[in-house]
């Protein structure tokens, strides 16, 4: 029996079955249970996440259940995750890659250009909120919490004209008809590791190390490690205005950085390849440190 841990929110519940029916395959003896936690940072909606301590808040009671040998592992979206593994604990398998975008979720189906002027738009990551402001600096931009579903009602019953919201979990939950407009990487790049899946379990755990050695996908985990080692490179965590995308292409590996202002007024974007993840994030984080991107991170 192997026991996997999860946030009770439908979309990781959702994540979580994945994980378990992708172990199911590889493993059709294998026995998988689920095993719900609520977070602190799902018991805090009345703040902005980078108010109250940022990514740790949705891992912390999942992790002290691997600790603890409650659970086996935990499934998180990558994006939610700290790119320092936590003591004792080590990432088995990142899988699944979706959709690496942003969709904008709007009560009467407009486009991002078809808002009117001073529109308030609900987002609580900061990563968003620069790369909004520098493409309609009129908009309103207020602190939205809650879950997917939470989110898309706020827009409906007109408490925010808009938000934002990962197209990956949009999809997952087959809410695509709620999309007024996906964004373009050009417009708006993702957060380091958006659209991945990440299986987390104790690192002295061979036996549980050894099933998710079977779903672990080296392209999909090599391309989301360059982007958080541009984000570790430049010092930067959930509070941070970091956006980052690899993808393979001919057979190398291309990373687009972003590190912008709040306000939108600056930004530093980077572009590179190379063979290996590593080398090639922090060889981009330090190009845009020296570029302008230190003073823009030191202005917050």
């Amino acid at each position: 029996m192997l026991t996997l841990g999860t946030r009770i929110s439908p979309l990781a519940l959702w994540q979580t079955e994945h994980i378990a029916a992708l172990l199911r395959q590889a493993w059709p003896d294998l026995a998988c249970e689920l095993t719900p936690y609520v977070t602190q940072g799902d018991k805090t909606l009345n703040k902005p996440l980078p108010e109250i301590g940022g990514k740790g808040l949705f891992t912390l009671e999942l992790e002290n259940g691997l600790r603890d040998g409650r659970i086996h592992l935990a499934v998180h979206s990558l994006k939610d995750l700290p790119v320092e593994d936590s003591p004792g604990l080590t990432l088995g398998a990142i899988v699944g890659r979706a959709d690496p975008r942003d969709a904008l979720i709007t009560a009467n189906g407009r486009p991002l250009t078809d808002l009117p002027p001073a529109a308030v738009v609900g987002t609580s990551s900061l990563r968003r909120q620069a790369q909004l402001r520098r493409l309609r600096p009129d908009l309103v931009i207020k602190s939205i919490r809650g879950n997917v579903a939470t989110r898309i009602c706020k827009v409906r019953e007109g408490e925010y004209d808009a938000t934002l919201l990962a197209a990956a979990g949009l999809t997952r939950l087959g809410l695509d008809h709620e999309v007024a407009e996906w964004l373009s990487l050009s417009q708006m790049l993702p957060a380091p590791g958006q659209g991945a899946l990440a299986a987390q379990c104790r690192a002295d755990d061979a036996e549980t190390i050894r099933l998710l050695a079977a779903i672990h996908q080296p392209e999909v985990a090599a391309a989301v490690t360059a982007e958080r080692q541009f984000l570790q490179g430049l010092g930067g965590g959930c509070a941070t205005p970091v956006a980052a995308y690899a993808e393979w292409v001919d057979g190398r590996l291309h990373l687009t950085g972003l590190v912008s202002a709040l306000d939108g007024s600056t930004a530093v974007q980077v572009t590179g390849h190379g063979d290996d993840p590593v080398q090639l994030g922090r060889r981009l984080a330090h190009q845009a440190l020296s570029q302008g991107a230190k003073e823009i991170l030191e202005e917050k």
